[in-house]
Protein backbone atom coordinates (compact mmCIF):
# COMPACT_ATOMS: atom_id res chain seq x y z
CA UNK A 1 0.00 0.00 0.00
CA UNK A 2 3.00 2.22 0.29
CA UNK A 3 2.33 3.84 -3.73
CA UNK A 4 -1.11 4.93 -1.91
CA UNK A 5 -0.24 5.98 1.42
CA UNK A 6 -0.18 9.83 2.12
CA UNK A 7 0.63 11.61 5.00
CA UNK A 8 -0.31 15.38 3.87
CA UNK A 9 -2.89 17.47 2.59
CA UNK A 10 -4.09 17.19 -0.83
CA UNK A 11 -4.16 21.18 -2.80
CA UNK A 12 -4.49 22.33 -6.21
CA UNK A 13 -2.94 18.62 -7.46
CA UNK A 14 -0.01 18.93 -4.74
CA UNK A 15 0.62 17.89 -1.43
CA UNK A 16 0.07 20.27 1.45
CA UNK A 17 2.18 19.85 4.27
CA UNK A 18 2.19 22.11 8.51
CA UNK A 19 4.26 21.79 11.56
CA UNK A 20 1.08 20.52 13.34
CA UNK A 21 0.88 16.28 13.05
CA UNK A 22 -1.57 13.78 14.42
CA UNK A 23 -1.76 10.07 14.65
CA UNK A 24 -3.74 8.05 12.09
CA UNK A 25 -4.11 4.78 14.37
CA UNK A 26 -4.87 1.21 13.72
CA UNK A 27 -8.01 0.69 15.61
CA UNK A 28 -6.85 -3.51 15.67
CA UNK A 29 -3.44 -3.06 17.39
CA UNK A 30 -3.96 1.12 18.34
CA UNK A 31 -0.81 1.10 17.17
CA UNK A 32 -0.06 4.83 15.08
CA UNK A 33 0.10 3.93 11.34
CA UNK A 34 1.15 7.13 9.78
CA UNK A 35 1.99 11.19 11.50
CA UNK A 36 0.04 13.69 8.92
CA UNK A 37 0.05 16.85 8.63
CA UNK A 38 -3.03 18.80 10.06
CA UNK A 39 -3.98 21.36 7.93
CA UNK A 40 -4.50 25.46 9.20
CA UNK A 41 -6.30 28.08 8.20
CA UNK A 42 -4.29 29.16 5.77
CA UNK A 43 -4.69 25.57 3.67
CA UNK A 44 -8.32 25.54 4.13
CA UNK A 45 -8.81 29.01 2.49
CA UNK A 46 -6.46 27.87 0.14
CA UNK A 47 -8.41 25.04 -1.18
CA UNK A 48 -11.69 26.76 -1.07
CA UNK A 49 -10.17 29.46 -3.77
CA UNK A 50 -8.43 26.59 -6.39
CA UNK A 51 -11.80 24.30 -5.87
CA UNK A 52 -13.32 27.86 -7.65
CA UNK A 53 -10.78 28.11 -10.15
CA UNK A 54 -10.94 25.11 -10.77
CA UNK A 55 -14.77 25.50 -10.90
CA UNK A 56 -14.35 28.25 -13.76
CA UNK A 57 -12.73 25.77 -15.74
CA UNK A 58 -14.53 22.60 -15.31
CA UNK A 59 -18.55 24.04 -15.85
CA UNK A 60 -17.01 24.94 -19.48
CA UNK A 61 -16.25 21.21 -20.20
CA UNK A 62 -18.73 19.26 -21.84
CA UNK A 63 -20.48 16.30 -20.31
CA UNK A 64 -18.79 13.68 -22.25
CA UNK A 65 -15.24 15.14 -21.12
CA UNK A 66 -16.18 14.85 -17.98
CA UNK A 67 -17.45 11.14 -18.19
CA UNK A 68 -14.34 10.25 -19.88
CA UNK A 69 -11.98 11.32 -16.49
CA UNK A 70 -14.26 10.22 -14.19
CA UNK A 71 -14.24 6.45 -15.95
CA UNK A 72 -10.35 6.82 -16.22
CA UNK A 73 -10.43 7.55 -12.02
CA UNK A 74 -13.14 4.60 -12.38
CA UNK A 75 -10.34 2.05 -13.82
CA UNK A 76 -7.71 3.68 -11.31
CA UNK A 77 -9.31 2.25 -8.22
CA UNK A 78 -10.24 -0.80 -9.56
CA UNK A 79 -6.67 -1.67 -10.68
CA UNK A 80 -5.85 -0.75 -7.37
CA UNK A 81 -8.28 -2.46 -5.50
CA UNK A 82 -5.80 -4.95 -3.27
CA UNK A 83 -4.10 -1.96 -2.40
CA UNK A 84 -6.68 0.31 -1.09
CA UNK A 85 -8.78 -2.37 0.68
CA UNK A 86 -5.17 -2.95 2.70
CA UNK A 87 -5.28 0.76 3.12
CA UNK A 88 -9.00 0.73 4.75
CA UNK A 89 -8.70 -2.28 6.84
CA UNK A 90 -5.74 -1.19 8.03
CA UNK A 91 -6.67 2.37 8.79
CA UNK A 92 -11.22 1.88 9.69
CA UNK A 93 -10.45 -1.93 10.60
CA UNK A 94 -13.13 -4.01 9.24
CA UNK A 95 -12.35 -7.25 7.39
CA UNK A 96 -10.41 -7.27 4.36
CA UNK A 97 -13.25 -9.25 2.43
CA UNK A 98 -15.68 -6.73 3.00
CA UNK A 99 -12.60 -3.75 2.58
CA UNK A 100 -13.04 -5.03 -0.99
CA UNK A 101 -16.51 -5.51 -1.44
CA UNK A 102 -16.36 -1.62 -0.66
CA UNK A 103 -14.06 -0.79 -2.83
CA UNK A 104 -16.17 -2.75 -5.52
CA UNK A 105 -19.25 -0.88 -4.37
CA UNK A 106 -17.76 2.79 -3.79
CA UNK A 107 -16.03 2.35 -7.92
CA UNK A 108 -19.69 1.48 -9.06
CA UNK A 109 -20.49 5.18 -7.66
CA UNK A 110 -17.68 6.50 -10.43
CA UNK A 111 -18.88 4.46 -12.77
CA UNK A 112 -22.61 5.53 -12.32
CA UNK A 113 -22.24 8.85 -12.41
CA UNK A 114 -19.70 8.58 -15.56
CA UNK A 115 -22.74 7.28 -17.33
CA UNK A 116 -24.93 9.86 -15.42
CA UNK A 117 -22.57 12.76 -16.37
CA UNK A 118 -24.24 12.44 -19.82
CA UNK A 119 -28.28 12.71 -18.56
CA UNK A 120 -28.76 16.30 -17.05
CA UNK A 121 -31.56 16.89 -19.41
CA UNK A 122 -33.65 19.90 -19.47
CA UNK A 123 -37.27 20.33 -20.38
CA UNK A 124 -38.94 22.69 -23.32
CA UNK A 125 -42.06 23.82 -22.14
CA UNK A 126 -45.03 24.51 -23.81
CA UNK A 127 -45.41 28.06 -24.06
CA UNK A 128 -49.22 29.90 -23.07
CA UNK A 129 -48.69 32.12 -26.08
CA UNK A 130 -47.21 32.20 -29.56
CA UNK A 131 -44.84 34.87 -29.01
CA UNK A 132 -42.67 33.25 -26.79
CA UNK A 133 -40.29 30.25 -25.95
CA UNK A 134 -40.04 28.58 -22.21
CA UNK A 135 -37.22 25.79 -21.73
CA UNK A 136 -35.06 24.97 -18.10
CA UNK A 137 -31.56 23.60 -18.50
CA UNK A 138 -29.27 22.63 -15.63
CA UNK A 139 -25.99 24.37 -14.49
CA UNK A 140 -23.42 23.15 -11.49
CA UNK A 141 -24.05 24.64 -8.36
CA UNK A 142 -20.43 25.51 -7.55
CA UNK A 143 -17.59 24.67 -5.62
CA UNK A 144 -19.03 21.78 -2.82
CA UNK A 145 -17.66 21.02 0.60
CA UNK A 146 -18.14 18.14 2.20
CA UNK A 147 -17.52 15.94 5.25
CA UNK A 148 -17.17 12.02 5.93
CA UNK A 149 -17.51 9.80 7.88
CA UNK A 150 -14.85 6.95 9.42
CA UNK A 151 -17.15 3.58 8.65
CA UNK A 152 -16.99 3.96 4.90
CA UNK A 153 -13.91 5.92 3.85
CA UNK A 154 -13.90 4.92 0.25
CA UNK A 155 -17.47 4.67 -1.00
CA UNK A 156 -18.85 7.93 1.16
CA UNK A 157 -16.23 9.91 -0.83
CA UNK A 158 -16.84 8.63 -4.65
CA UNK A 159 -21.13 9.02 -3.59
CA UNK A 160 -20.50 12.64 -3.32
CA UNK A 161 -17.32 13.49 -5.56
CA UNK A 162 -17.99 11.23 -8.27
CA UNK A 163 -21.81 12.89 -8.96
CA UNK A 164 -20.51 16.66 -8.51
CA UNK A 165 -17.76 16.34 -10.71
CA UNK A 166 -20.04 14.98 -13.04
CA UNK A 167 -22.28 17.80 -12.79
CA UNK A 168 -19.24 20.27 -13.34
CA UNK A 169 -18.47 20.93 -9.55
CA UNK A 170 -14.90 21.16 -7.56
CA UNK A 171 -14.65 19.45 -4.48
CA UNK A 172 -13.36 20.51 -1.03
CA UNK A 173 -13.21 17.33 0.92
CA UNK A 174 -12.70 16.99 4.91
CA UNK A 175 -12.10 13.31 5.68
CA UNK A 176 -12.91 11.52 9.48
CA UNK A 177 -9.47 11.95 11.44
CA UNK A 178 -9.28 8.73 12.13
CA UNK A 179 -10.06 7.79 8.14
CA UNK A 180 -8.76 10.09 6.17
CA UNK A 181 -5.72 8.27 4.21
CA UNK A 182 -8.23 6.51 1.61
CA UNK A 183 -9.08 9.92 1.28
CA UNK A 184 -5.87 10.84 -0.08
CA UNK A 185 -5.50 8.03 -2.06
CA UNK A 186 -8.71 8.34 -4.02
CA UNK A 187 -7.27 12.21 -4.71
CA UNK A 188 -4.43 11.06 -6.11
CA UNK A 189 -5.72 8.92 -8.27
CA UNK A 190 -8.51 11.12 -9.32
CA UNK A 191 -5.30 13.33 -10.10
CA UNK A 192 -4.08 10.82 -12.51
CA UNK A 193 -7.09 10.61 -14.10
CA UNK A 194 -7.11 13.93 -15.20
CA UNK A 195 -9.35 15.45 -12.44
CA UNK A 196 -8.51 19.38 -13.35
CA UNK A 197 -6.32 20.79 -10.67
CA UNK A 198 -7.91 21.58 -7.75
CA UNK A 199 -11.19 20.08 -8.36
CA UNK A 200 -10.90 17.67 -5.54
CA UNK A 201 -9.17 18.84 -2.62
CA UNK A 202 -8.43 16.57 0.86
CA UNK A 203 -7.70 18.62 4.04
CA UNK A 204 -6.69 16.63 6.90
CA UNK A 205 -7.54 18.03 10.41
CA UNK A 206 -8.20 16.63 14.13
CA UNK A 207 -10.12 20.11 14.55
CA UNK A 208 -13.08 19.32 12.07
CA UNK A 209 -15.49 22.42 13.87
CA UNK A 210 -12.81 24.47 12.97
CA UNK A 211 -12.19 22.88 9.09
CA UNK A 212 -16.28 22.79 8.99
CA UNK A 213 -16.88 26.18 10.23
CA UNK A 214 -14.73 28.05 7.40
CA UNK A 215 -16.10 25.92 4.87
CA UNK A 216 -19.66 26.30 5.84
CA UNK A 217 -19.62 30.30 5.92
CA UNK A 218 -17.94 30.50 3.04
CA UNK A 219 -19.43 32.87 0.64
CA UNK A 220 -17.41 30.50 -2.33
CA UNK A 221 -18.90 27.44 -1.43
CA UNK A 222 -22.41 26.76 -2.50
CA UNK A 223 -23.16 23.12 -1.99
CA UNK A 224 -22.63 21.45 1.34
CA UNK A 225 -22.98 17.95 2.07
CA UNK A 226 -22.59 15.79 4.61
CA UNK A 227 -22.52 12.07 6.19
CA UNK A 228 -22.85 11.85 9.72
CA UNK A 229 -24.42 12.58 13.42
CA UNK A 230 -27.84 14.32 13.35
CA UNK A 231 -26.65 16.16 16.52
CA UNK A 232 -23.73 17.11 14.59
CA UNK A 233 -25.72 17.57 10.76
CA UNK A 234 -28.08 20.57 12.88
CA UNK A 235 -25.07 22.62 13.50
CA UNK A 236 -23.52 22.44 10.13
CA UNK A 237 -27.09 23.35 8.42
CA UNK A 238 -27.38 26.51 10.94
CA UNK A 239 -23.64 27.17 9.83
CA UNK A 240 -24.56 27.11 5.81
CA UNK A 241 -27.96 29.28 6.38
CA UNK A 242 -25.52 32.04 7.08
CA UNK A 243 -24.52 32.12 3.25
CA UNK A 244 -28.05 30.13 1.91
CA UNK A 245 -26.35 27.48 0.53
CA UNK A 246 -27.61 23.78 -0.77
CA UNK A 247 -27.21 21.26 1.58
CA UNK A 248 -27.50 17.52 1.61
CA UNK A 249 -27.10 15.62 5.01
CA UNK A 250 -27.48 11.94 5.53
CA UNK A 251 -27.97 11.47 9.37
CA UNK A 252 -28.32 9.52 12.24
CA UNK A 253 -30.79 6.63 11.67
CA UNK A 254 -32.43 4.01 14.20
CA UNK A 255 -33.35 1.13 11.54
CA UNK A 256 -36.20 -1.51 12.16
CA UNK A 257 -35.79 -4.51 11.45
CA UNK A 258 -39.28 -6.38 11.53
CA UNK A 259 -39.83 -10.08 10.83
CA UNK A 260 -43.76 -11.01 10.90
CA UNK A 261 -45.02 -14.71 11.45
CA UNK A 262 -45.17 -15.47 7.81
CA UNK A 263 -41.59 -14.58 6.88
CA UNK A 264 -39.30 -16.89 5.69
CA UNK A 265 -37.58 -17.40 8.88
CA UNK A 266 -34.37 -18.33 7.41
CA UNK A 267 -33.84 -16.00 5.32
CA UNK A 268 -35.21 -13.62 7.81
CA UNK A 269 -32.12 -14.18 10.15
CA UNK A 270 -29.57 -14.36 6.80
CA UNK A 271 -30.70 -11.11 6.08
CA UNK A 272 -30.58 -9.77 9.76
CA UNK A 273 -26.84 -11.46 10.08
CA UNK A 274 -25.84 -9.01 7.08
CA UNK A 275 -28.43 -5.63 7.91
CA UNK A 276 -27.20 -6.01 11.68
CA UNK A 277 -23.20 -7.58 12.25
CA UNK A 278 -21.68 -5.91 8.09
CA UNK A 279 -19.06 -3.74 9.53
CA UNK A 280 -19.58 -4.68 12.90
CA UNK A 281 -22.61 -2.47 13.22
CA UNK A 282 -21.18 0.41 12.50
CA UNK A 283 -23.54 1.64 9.79
CA UNK A 284 -26.27 4.16 9.54
CA UNK A 285 -28.46 1.71 7.96
CA UNK A 286 -27.57 -1.39 10.30
CA UNK A 287 -30.56 -2.91 11.79
CA UNK A 288 -31.37 -1.40 15.35
CA UNK A 289 -34.24 -2.27 17.00
CA UNK A 290 -35.18 -5.71 16.32
CA UNK A 291 -39.11 -6.52 15.89
CA UNK A 292 -40.47 -10.43 16.07
CA UNK A 293 -43.88 -11.22 16.30
CA UNK A 294 -44.16 -13.38 19.28
CA UNK A 295 -45.35 -16.69 18.00
CA UNK A 296 -42.16 -17.06 15.95
CA UNK A 297 -40.17 -15.43 18.68
CA UNK A 298 -38.46 -18.61 20.09
CA UNK A 299 -37.71 -19.94 17.03
CA UNK A 300 -36.15 -16.58 15.57
CA UNK A 301 -33.91 -16.36 18.85
CA UNK A 302 -32.66 -20.40 18.81
CA UNK A 303 -31.71 -19.85 14.48
CA UNK A 304 -29.94 -16.33 15.18
CA UNK A 305 -27.96 -17.52 18.55
CA UNK A 306 -26.65 -20.60 16.28
CA UNK A 307 -25.73 -18.11 13.66
CA UNK A 308 -24.13 -15.33 16.00
CA UNK A 309 -22.30 -18.02 17.02
CA UNK A 310 -20.01 -18.96 14.53
CA UNK A 311 -19.19 -15.25 14.24
CA UNK A 312 -15.39 -14.87 14.30
CA UNK A 313 -13.95 -11.32 15.66
CA UNK A 314 -10.26 -10.44 15.18
CA UNK A 315 -8.08 -8.46 13.60
CA UNK A 316 -9.21 -7.25 9.58
CA UNK A 317 -6.34 -9.35 8.23
CA UNK A 318 -7.30 -12.65 9.94
CA UNK A 319 -8.14 -15.00 6.95
CA UNK A 320 -11.85 -16.01 8.92
CA UNK A 321 -12.23 -13.17 10.84
CA UNK A 322 -15.69 -11.78 10.18
CA UNK A 323 -15.92 -8.43 13.04
CA UNK A 324 -13.18 -6.14 13.12
CA UNK A 325 -12.46 -3.96 16.08
CA UNK A 326 -14.76 -1.02 16.59
CA UNK A 327 -13.02 2.44 15.49
CA UNK A 328 -11.53 3.30 19.00
CA UNK A 329 -12.37 2.50 22.44
CA UNK A 330 -14.66 4.93 23.34
CA UNK A 331 -17.01 3.31 20.89
CA UNK A 332 -16.68 0.13 22.79
CA UNK A 333 -17.40 1.44 25.82
CA UNK A 334 -20.92 3.53 24.63
CA UNK A 335 -21.89 0.00 23.46
CA UNK A 336 -21.15 -1.59 26.69
CA UNK A 337 -22.60 0.87 28.80
CA UNK A 338 -26.10 0.52 26.34
CA UNK A 339 -25.95 -3.28 27.02
CA UNK A 340 -25.34 -2.73 30.67
CA UNK A 341 -28.23 -0.20 30.91
CA UNK A 342 -30.76 -2.48 29.42
CA UNK A 343 -29.64 -5.19 31.12
CA UNK A 344 -30.22 -3.35 34.25
CA UNK A 345 -33.89 -2.72 33.27
CA UNK A 346 -34.69 -6.11 32.45
CA UNK A 347 -33.50 -7.43 29.03
CA UNK A 348 -31.77 -11.12 28.78
CA UNK A 349 -28.65 -11.44 27.44
CA UNK A 350 -28.87 -15.07 25.80
CA UNK A 351 -25.43 -14.77 24.02
CA UNK A 352 -22.21 -15.85 25.79
CA UNK A 353 -20.82 -12.96 27.54
CA UNK A 354 -17.23 -12.78 26.50
CA UNK A 355 -14.68 -10.04 27.36
CA UNK A 356 -12.17 -8.48 24.23
CA UNK A 357 -9.28 -6.66 24.70
CA UNK A 358 -8.92 -2.84 23.64
CA UNK A 359 -11.74 -2.24 21.02
CA UNK A 360 -12.83 -5.84 20.05
CA UNK A 361 -16.40 -6.54 20.99
CA UNK A 362 -17.72 -9.77 20.96
CA UNK A 363 -21.64 -9.94 19.47
CA UNK A 364 -23.99 -9.86 21.50
CA UNK A 365 -28.07 -10.95 21.29
CA UNK A 366 -30.58 -8.98 24.12
CA UNK A 367 -34.18 -9.95 24.37
CA UNK A 368 -36.90 -8.50 26.00
CA UNK A 369 -35.61 -4.89 25.28
CA UNK A 370 -38.24 -2.53 25.70
CA UNK A 371 -38.47 1.49 24.88
CA UNK A 372 -37.77 2.48 28.81
CA UNK A 373 -33.93 0.73 27.87
CA UNK A 374 -31.36 3.74 26.08
CA UNK A 375 -30.84 1.24 23.36
CA UNK A 376 -33.63 1.10 21.93
CA UNK A 377 -33.56 4.71 20.66
CA UNK A 378 -30.13 5.46 20.42
CA UNK A 379 -27.62 4.13 17.31
CA UNK A 380 -26.17 1.34 18.76
CA UNK A 381 -22.78 1.26 16.08
CA UNK A 382 -22.02 -1.95 17.99
CA UNK A 383 -22.34 -5.85 17.02
CA UNK A 384 -25.60 -6.25 19.44
CA UNK A 385 -28.99 -7.25 18.18
CA UNK A 386 -32.07 -5.67 20.52
CA UNK A 387 -34.71 -7.71 20.18
CA UNK A 388 -38.64 -6.76 20.94
CA UNK A 389 -41.68 -9.43 20.92
CA UNK A 390 -44.52 -7.62 18.94
CA UNK A 391 -48.39 -9.20 18.61
CA UNK A 392 -50.22 -6.96 15.81
CA UNK A 393 -48.98 -5.46 12.83
CA UNK A 394 -50.23 -2.04 13.75
CA UNK A 395 -48.67 -2.16 17.18
CA UNK A 396 -45.38 -2.68 15.74
CA UNK A 397 -45.67 -0.03 12.68
CA UNK A 398 -46.50 2.05 15.73
CA UNK A 399 -43.40 1.09 17.25
CA UNK A 400 -41.81 1.53 14.06
CA UNK A 401 -42.14 4.67 13.40
CA UNK A 402 -41.91 6.13 17.03
CA UNK A 403 -38.63 7.75 16.85
CA UNK A 404 -37.27 10.97 15.09
CA UNK A 405 -35.33 9.24 12.53
CA UNK A 406 -36.56 7.89 9.64
CA UNK A 407 -33.40 6.51 7.49
CA UNK A 408 -33.80 2.81 6.30
CA UNK A 409 -36.26 0.21 7.98
CA UNK A 410 -36.56 -4.07 6.98
CA UNK A 411 -39.15 -6.38 7.16
CA UNK A 412 -39.88 -10.09 6.12
CA UNK A 413 -43.25 -11.16 5.36
CA UNK A 414 -44.52 -13.28 2.23
CA UNK A 415 -47.93 -11.90 2.25
CA UNK A 416 -48.29 -9.18 -0.59
CA UNK A 417 -50.77 -7.08 1.14
CA UNK A 418 -49.02 -7.14 4.37
CA UNK A 419 -45.70 -5.98 2.15
CA UNK A 420 -47.67 -3.39 0.12
CA UNK A 421 -49.62 -1.85 3.53
CA UNK A 422 -46.28 -2.14 5.66
CA UNK A 423 -43.96 -0.33 2.79
CA UNK A 424 -45.85 2.32 2.63
CA UNK A 425 -46.62 2.58 5.86
CA UNK A 426 -43.28 2.91 7.22
CA UNK A 427 -42.01 6.23 7.82
CA UNK A 428 -38.35 6.17 6.28
CA UNK A 429 -36.62 6.97 2.96
CA UNK A 430 -35.70 3.37 2.38
CA UNK A 431 -37.31 0.01 2.83
CA UNK A 432 -35.94 -3.25 2.81
CA UNK A 433 -38.36 -6.41 1.99
CA UNK A 434 -36.70 -9.74 2.32
CA UNK A 435 -33.55 -8.15 1.83
CA UNK A 436 -31.47 -6.80 4.48
CA UNK A 437 -28.55 -5.65 2.22
CA UNK A 438 -29.88 -2.72 0.28
CA UNK A 439 -27.66 0.49 -0.83
CA UNK A 440 -26.97 0.20 -4.27
CA UNK A 441 -25.42 3.31 -7.02
CA UNK A 442 -28.84 3.39 -8.95
CA UNK A 443 -31.18 4.03 -6.46
CA UNK A 444 -31.58 6.49 -4.05
CA UNK A 445 -30.12 6.67 -0.63
CA UNK A 446 -31.20 9.34 1.72
CA UNK A 447 -33.51 9.65 4.73
CA UNK A 448 -37.01 11.71 6.18
CA UNK A 449 -37.52 13.19 9.51
CA UNK A 450 -34.36 14.01 11.36
CA UNK A 451 -32.29 11.51 9.20
CA UNK A 452 -31.23 14.02 6.75
CA UNK A 453 -32.23 15.67 3.65
CA UNK A 454 -31.44 15.03 -0.30
CA UNK A 455 -30.60 12.09 -2.30
CA UNK A 456 -27.24 10.60 -2.84
CA UNK A 457 -27.18 7.71 -5.77
CA UNK A 458 -29.45 7.08 -8.62
CA UNK A 459 -30.31 10.18 -10.70
CA UNK A 460 -31.11 12.02 -7.73
CA UNK A 461 -27.79 11.78 -6.76
CA UNK A 462 -26.69 13.85 -9.81
CA UNK A 463 -29.49 16.68 -9.25
CA UNK A 464 -27.76 17.75 -6.11
CA UNK A 465 -25.25 19.03 -7.39
CA UNK A 466 -27.37 20.88 -10.21
CA UNK A 467 -29.68 24.44 -10.40
CA UNK A 468 -32.21 24.31 -12.48
CA UNK A 469 -32.43 27.59 -14.59
CA UNK A 470 -35.06 28.64 -16.52
CA UNK A 471 -34.91 30.60 -19.86
CA UNK A 472 -37.85 32.76 -21.49
CA UNK A 473 -37.14 34.43 -24.68
CA UNK A 474 -40.21 36.64 -26.68
CA UNK A 475 -39.88 36.05 -30.28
Amino acid sequence: MSHLLFNDSFINGEFYSTDKNFSVDDPATQQSIIMVSDVDDIGVHKAINTAHDAFIKLKLTNATTRSNVLMRWYDLVMQNKQTLAELMTKEQGKPLKEALGEVDYGAAFIKWYAEQAKRSYGDVIPATDNNHRLTSFKQPVGVVAGITPWNFPIAMVTRKVAPAYAAGCSFVLKPSEHTPLCALALAYLADQAGFEKGAFNVLLSEDAPRVGKILTESNIVRKFTFTGSTGVGKQLLTQCASTVKRTSMELGGNAPFIIFDNADLDEAVTGLMGAKFRNGGQTCVAANRIFVQRSILDQVVDKLAKKVATLKVGNGFGENTDIGPLIYPKAKQKVQELVADAKAKGAIQISDDVQLVDSFQAPLILTGVNPKMDIYHQEVFGPVVSIIAFDEEAEVLALANDVPYGLAAYFYSQNIKQIYRVSEALEYGMVGINEGLISNPVAPFGGVKQSGLGREGGYQGLDEYLEEKYVCIKL
